[in-house]
């Protein structure tokens, strides 16, 4: 998503816990010819999320977009089987870190006549997964989350849209057993995982004026999982 937004001239700035894999993304969206910075950040940390946005700001001076997009699965156990530590866990980064964004994010925008997000939700957030129920119940928190946003901000010409995506080639699910990858991928109708690529193309267009009435929607990308 950062390598597409620096194609098309944007700058750039990446968020990642990971300082390798931040510094080395930032550096490629340079080599595009974007403006890029790096900002180490664990989203479940307010203090966090509120350095991003700031040093963002104290660099470019606003923000016009923002992709919202940071998730952790579990361990694959049945909802009451997951442990305490493993429920807060998911709980920080995937619902309180996407709305800690939203909340820092939003006030920079209102501040400057508005701008577009999307925010990554996932096939977990239209249907139950069952071995992932805290997972799932997170990102139809983010689900909700969009639609009221919409609802709220949508006259300050704040822009916001969800992402549903189903089984990407990521390093998250490229961890998952071999086995298990084929079997997510012979569940879905179009016979294969999805390719992080994929899903950058709907962001993008999402982000653009090219989707500049669609408001409050989540888009599927899933190879038609959702649907079955």
């Amino acid at each position: 998503m950062a390598l597409k937004l620096a194609q098309k001239g944007a700058n750039i700035t990446v968020v990642d816990i990971s300082a390798e894999t931040g510094e080395e993304t930032a550096r490629m969206c340079r080599e595009l010819g974007a403006e890029a910075i790096f900002v180490q950040a664990d989203v479940s940390k307010v203090e966090d999320v509120q350095n991003y946005v700031a040093k963002t700001v104290e660099t470019f001076g606003k923000i016009d977009w923002f992709f919202n997009n940071a998730g952790i699965s579990g361990s694959g156990v049945r909802t009451a089987e997951c442990s305490l530590e493993e429920f807060n866990a998911i709980v920080d980064v995937n619902f309180k870190g996407v709305y800690y964004g939203l909340k820092f994010v939003i006030n920079e925008m209102l501040k400057t006549g508005g701008g577009v997000i999307v925010n990554t939700a996932s096939l977990g957030g239209l249907v139950g997964l069952p071995t992932l129920g805290v997972y799932s119940a997170t990102k139809h928190a983010v689900v909700g989350l969009t639609k009221v946003i919409a609802a709220e901000y949508g006259r300050e010409n704040i822009r916001i849209n969800a992402i549903a995506p189903g089984t990407n080639e990521t390093p998250m699910v490229k961890a998952y057993p071999q086995e298990l990858i084929a079997k997510f991928a012979e569940a879905i109708p179009m016979g294969r995982i999805g390719q992080p690529r994929e899903v950058a193309d709907v962001v993008c267009f999402l982000l653009s004026d090219e989707a500049s009435y669609i408001h409050g929607a989540v888009i599927s990308i899933d190879g038609g999982a959702a649907a079955v």
